[in-house]
């Protein structure tokens, strides 16, 4: 296992271990610059949402094809309206769908519902609310303008219009658009399989719990809705005892999935062996520690073309360092344009105080009032305290130098969840 110079040996003291981490812009870089989009396949237009495509989609036909109505109603020639009331003669109906071949004559007009093509002659379509319909006659009642009421041939799309981008994800909207330019199938970059490995004998899943000091896994659940969310598809590999043999042997199985995140065995304590089994299986160390707060002991690994994110036990830890490496890693891998979830600023509601030498991502409650963002630290920010991760909408971030950020400051936070930023008459 090729390790850089700045890597620490298994033992090394907790100080020493922090000297040599690194920041995490630069943890960030190291991660993505060693992942690439997987392959591609060909999906159909119904199972393509939320995928990532493939392909630039360029159109190849005119959207509408034909000029046709915007509304329920008559076409006319707007001549023939200038006088109003006018009657006009209906010659026609035209459903939508259909089309017809006759010209419209002077004082003539034909019934045509939205969708319909406009028929030949006519260059204005009558609301029918703006009508009043006799036998084989119609009366209209407001005077009509060329152009109205007229949907123009490819004013939606047309020939040789850029749609989408490589890249671009696939929404409701876009699905709508290639199946209206006929395409029923699109390319699409690969969903990563990413394999989950929580390690540590004092875990139990959830369904086993009782009274005898262990603990539940949560964090492979946590994971596993967080890769779903991220759109990969999460396998979940189990329990790994504290042992190497253990460890090797389910690692060695991860293997054959395109990533790997592991949860635990990565700090410097006695049973922390995951760097070792890592180096066993022809792994090389990219990283290991990240100046932050919480999830500062990280591994990353490259096994062959496999990426490995071994990332904290504490189920905070676990979560912040998934949001800040790995769901970014994740999309890298998907060929998403936009990796990062979006900053936005607020004004920090109340005093927070913090130590040098670490970045900090503190869980936080968005509240708007008159019209500004208010951010309130959620609760316990011990990174084993999960429910004030439950409740956070962002991850305030803090910079490695500051200390003392006094109520009132304008700081930038990290969303998570915009569903619930509260209109808030006070506090």
């Amino acid at each position: 296992m090729r390790e850089p110079a700045r890597e620490p040996g298994h033992g090394q003291s907790p100080q020493a271990a922090e000297r040599t981490a690194v920041e995490v812009a630069e943890a960030r870089d190291i991660m993505l610059g060693s992942l690439r989009p997987l392959g591609t396949e060909t999906v159909g237009l119904g199972h393509a949402t939320g995928r990532v495509l493939a392909e630039a989609i360029v159109s190849e036909r005119t959207i509408p094809p034909r000029d046709n109505s915007a509304m329920d109603g008559y076409a006319v020639r707007s001549d023939d309206t200038a006088r109003v009331p006018a009657t006009l003669r209906v010659v026609d109906t035209i459903p939508a769908g259909h089309a017809t071949s006759r010209a419209l004559g002077p004082n003539e007009a034909m019934r045509i519902f939205t969708g319909a093509p406009i028929p030949p002659g006519a260059d204005a379509v009558v609301m029918q609310e703006h009508t009043e319909a006799g036998d084989g006659e119609v009366l209209v009642l407001k005077a009509a303008r060329s152009g109205d009421h007229i949907r123009r041939a490819g004013s939606d799309v047309a020939p040789d219009a850029p749609i989408a981008a490589t890249g671009t994800r696939l929404r409701p909207a876009l699905i709508g658009m290639l199946a209206a330019l006929g395409r029923t199938q699109v390319r699409v970059f690969r969903r990563p399989r990413v394999a989950i490995i929580a390690t540590g004998d004092e875990l139990v899943e959830p369904d086993r719990l009782i009274d005898d000091g262990r603990i539940g896994n949560s964090n492979s659940y946590g994971l596993r809705a967080c890769i779903e969310e991220a759109g990969a598809d999460p396998i979940y590999l189990g329990i790994a005892p504290d042992r190497p043999d253990a460890l090797r042997e389910t690692f060695r199985d991860a293997l054959r999935f395109d990533a790997i995140v592991s949860t635990g065995g990565v700090s410097v304590g006695d049973h922390d062996f995951i760097k070792q089994v890592l180096a066993e299986l022809g792994g090389t160390l990219r990283l290991w520690r990240v100046r932050m707060k919480p999830g500062a002991p990280l591994a990353f690994v490259m096994v062959g073309a496999v990426p490995v994110f071994g990332l904290p036990g504490n189920p905070v830890s676990t979560l912040v360092s998934f949001e800040q490496f790995v769901r970014p890693a994740l999309l890298r891998m998907m060929g998403h344009n936009e990796i990062f979830r979006p900053v936005e600023s607020a004004i920090l509601a109340e005093d927070f105080e913090k130590a040098a030498g670490r970045m900090h991502f503190v869980r936080v409650l968005l509240r708007i009032r008159e019209g500004q963002v208010y951010a309130f630290v959620s609760g316990d920010q011990s990174s084993g305290i999960l429910l004030s991760m439950v409740q956070a909408q962002g991850l305030m971030i803090l910079p490695e130098e500051a200390t003392h950020i006094p109520a009132g400051t304008r700081v930038q936070v990290q969303m998570l969840d915009r569903s619930d930023m509260r209109r808030t008459p006070g506090f």
